[in-house]
């Protein structure tokens, strides 16, 4: 029989909802990761231990932020199809759910930072020097949690409804705020007191709290789309909220097996040698800001994909499916092209690293331009496409089977039984970016991943 050929879609709507959605979030997620960098960069001028310091707090960051994605990313799917229904009170009334959700994991980890702050920081290295930098970043970071949670499932909320441009001007204010504060606070420029990794922690505190100020100034007085208002905060329904949950869980858990193999990677890393761990967070720096474009495509594609289902139009699916997976692909070819022509240039800003650590740090780049590829595919299918209709099992069990069943283990063998070099490691650690591919293609293209979500109107 003949294979089926690719059908691309010729719908002007999709492709102006698309890129206008893509190119904002694109935006928002270049400044975020920006500031990212210019910690990176502005502490790492300051010392390397400091550099290693930061980077080990920020990977418990990074699990917490994870683990809000995925609530935001359920509030996304389940809100995207009651937006092409044109309902927007349901988004609403199980959003609640997402923000206690929110407010009890950044209460949890808030505690945790509290208690044992040094138990915390041992988890990532052996180094008496870069735990002790760590702990005085965390000292303070650990006020910026629940601000955060609130920011970003705001957001979430927002973005169900194709609201996006606040998410970049919210980047923009933290971009100002923070480098601004770190040149203050990190140095002791214009008459402040050096503070090294405490100034970078208030000056982060700082770029967060304002963002939670711009996000809920615009979503309870300028928002015309959800329309929050101060009662909808204890307004929930608890049929919505069951419905949220259900869908979340398998979010949450594919949040957390992915953000535990990063700290994992972090983790043995850092056992093996200290220029590894630094090494590995100006390579992952780097890469992060290229791959935000892939991110913004699996972002864009989980509304258009919910959109389509809720709004009834299942004959569209299938040309939008197979015209997002090509674009995929070329985002992959761009971003691995342009992380090849930036490595040099980006490693040569940190001033302060050793030549090993220079040295580390390109070799794992070269890495990531190839395993970089394999995401730019995989992800926004598995999350954005598949995921975004409805499917959110599929990936979970992707994420079990690839990573714990196989590259955790592999890893572990390659840097500890048979001590393989901190790039061998990084190949272990990355190669599920590739094989991944096959499992996302065929899944996708079989299109059982198509589920309504929504209740009927009572």
């Amino acid at each position: 029989m003949p294979k089926p050929s690719v059908t691309i879609t010729r719908d002007r709507d999709f492709y102006k909802q698309f890129f206008s959605v893509w190119s904002v979030l694109v935006l928002y997620n270049i400044i975020t990761l920006g500031v990212n960098l210019a910690d990176n960069i502005m502490v790492g001028a300051y010392s390397e231990n400091a550099l290693s310091g930061v980077t080990a707090v920020n990977q418990i960051q990074f699990l917490f932020q994870q683990l809000l994605m995925g609530a935001g990313d359920a509030v996304v799917v389940l809100g995207s199809q009651y937006w092409g229904q044109k309902r927007t009170e349901p988004i609403k009334r199980f959003s609640v759910g997402a923000l206690l959700f929110g407010i009890v994991l950044s209460l949890s980890l808030f505690i945790a930072a509290c208690v044992a702050p040094e138990g915390l920081m041992s988890l990532f290295t052996t180094s008496p020097e870069i735990k002790a930098e760590g702990v005085a970043y965390l000292r303070v970071m650990k006020y910026s949690y629940p601000v955060f949670a609130m920011t970003m499932l705001f957001l979430s909320m927002l973005r169900s409804v194709e609201t996006v441009r606040i998410g970049f001007w919210v980047s923009v204010s933290t971009l100002v705020v923070n480098i601004s504060l770190n040149y203050l606070l990190i140095y002791g420029n214009l008459g402040f007191p050096v503070l090294g990794t405490t100034g970078a922690a208030i000056a982060t505190l700082s770029a967060r709290v304002t963002e939670l100020v711009i996000v809920t100034v615009y979503a309870f007085g300028l928002d015309k789309k959800l329309k929050w208002r101060l009662k909808d905060l204890f307004t929930w329904d608890k049929l919505l909220v069951k419905d949220y949950f259900k869908l979340c869980r398998s979010f949450l858990l594919t949040s957390l097996i992915f953000g535990s193999s990063i700290l994992l990677q972090t983790v043995i890393l850092g056992h093996m040698n200290d220029s590894a761990i630094a090494a590995n967070s100006v390579a992952s720096t780097l890469f992060q800001m290229l791959k935000v474009a892939s991110i913004g495509a699996s972002s864009a594609a989980s509304i258009l994909i919910g959109k389509a289902i809720g709004s009834g139009k299942m004959e569209k699916i299938r040309s939008y499916t197979q015209t997002l997976q090509l674009m995929f692909l070329g985002i992959g070819l761009v971003t691995s092209v342009l992380l090849f022509v930036l490595r040099v240039p980006i490693v040569n800003l940190y001033t302060d690293l050793s030549a090993e650590t220079r040295d580390m740090a390109l070799s794992f780049i070269l890495v990531l331009c190839v395993t970089g590829f394999g995401t730019a595919y995989q992800m926004p299918v598995a999350t954005g496409i598949i995921r975004g209709g409805g499917d959110g099992k599929f990936v979970m069990v992707n994420d079990i089977i690839s990573i714990w069943c196989i590259v955790i283990p592999l890893s572990f063998l390659a840097a500890f039984v048979f001590h393989w070099p901190p790039v061998a490691v990084v190949i272990c650690l990355n190669s599920d970016q590739v094989f991944k591919c096959g499992a996302a293609a065929i899944k996708c293209n079989r299109y059982r991943w198509i589920k309504k979500l929504t209740r009927e109107e009572s």
